[in-house]
């Protein structure tokens, strides 16, 4: 009982949290995108249905290398939580560089991108076609080495729950402990949709991979951030938002004229494909950033 109270306290605080910063948002800034909230709040309850099928991969997957597992590792002990949060984090980060990287990753993951603004509300959309796209495949060698798909699951949570704050335009900088963590202002810079920050900073809760494999990107100062994706979505239906990566995969590939373009259309870079016949986006400033000053706190 009390684990079903704790599943629901957590939604609960975050809608909260993210209706509590649309209000203020909208009386400090005069403005804010109420349809962008609940296009948010339709994308939650489409996955909440979707995950009601039997549609996924991820599940059968892990339960099959849980019980072919090499090892299982003993949770009484610290070492294996230390063990599962850098080795989560680790898989984190190329998980989110390939739904960078890979067009059919990337149809699930640019819903997260599409909003055209920054806040707390885009945080939880996530897509509903997670299942379809097998991204929770790369968390396997930590059920492989020992860890319950359970255990994964619930540091995967963690993780991303740590990320919802991450999205707040107006946090300030974390000072020295931006060199290790992840940040609002790092977080800032991997949404922003201008070409000098594409493809950056993809660490969850740690930004230390991304240092050591040269996706780290700091802000530029006078550079403004600019937010959504590169050819701009303009839609609110939470049906077509979480389904139009998929129509410009299907679209690409029916027209494919070799095995070679079907590959493209499906498996390669999705920038190409975004950006082809995008007309540029109207620059949008970030009122809570002073130009004056990097956007990301220490630099590397």
């Amino acid at each position: 009982m009390m684990r079903a109270h704790g599943a629901l306290f957590a939604p609960l605080i975050i809608l909260g949290a993210a209706t509590l910063e649309a209000f203020w948002l909208e009386r400090t800034r005069g403005h804010y995108d109420w349809r962008a909230y609940f296009a948010s709040l339709g994308d939650v309850a489409l996955r909440s249905v979707v995950r009601l099928l039997p549609l996924g991969i991820t599940a059968p997957a892990f339960n099959w290398l849980w019980s072919h597992r090499l090892y299982t590792m003993p949770l009484r002990a610290a070492w294996p939580w230390a063990v599962l949060f850098v080795g989560q984090e680790f898989l984190y980060y190329w998980l989110h560089r390939a739904d960078h990287a890979v067009r059919w990753l990337w149809a699930t993951h640019s819903v997260h991108h599409s909003p055209n603004d920054l806040n707390l509300s885009a945080a939880y959309r996530l897509g509903w076609t997670q299942g379809l796209s097998g991204g929770s495949l790369f968390f396997a060698p930590l059920v492989l080495a020992g860890f319950a798909p359970l255990v994964v699951g619930g540091a995967l949570g963690l993780n991303l729950l740590y990320q919802f704050w991450l999205h707040a335009p107006w946090m300030p900088g974390l000072g020295p402990l931006e060199w290790v963590l992840n940040s609002p202002a790092h977080h800032r810079v991997h949404h922003a949709s201008n070409p000098e920050y594409l493809d950056a900073n993809f660490g969850g809760v740690l930004i230390v991979f991304d240092r050591c494999f040269g996706t780290f990107r700091a802000g530029r100062a006078g550079v403004a951030l600019r937010y959504g994706l590169v050819e701009p979505l303009r839609s609110y239906n939470p049906l077509l938002i979480g389904l139009h990566g998929w129509i410009g995969i299907a679209r690409d590939a029916v027209s494919s004229k070799s095995l070679r373009a079907l590959l493209a259309a499906t498996l390669g870079g999705p920038r190409a494909s975004e950006a082809a016949g995008a007309a540029p986006a109207p620059r949008r400033s970030d009122p809570f950033e002073d130009p004056r000053r990097s956007l990301a706190g220490p630099g590397p």
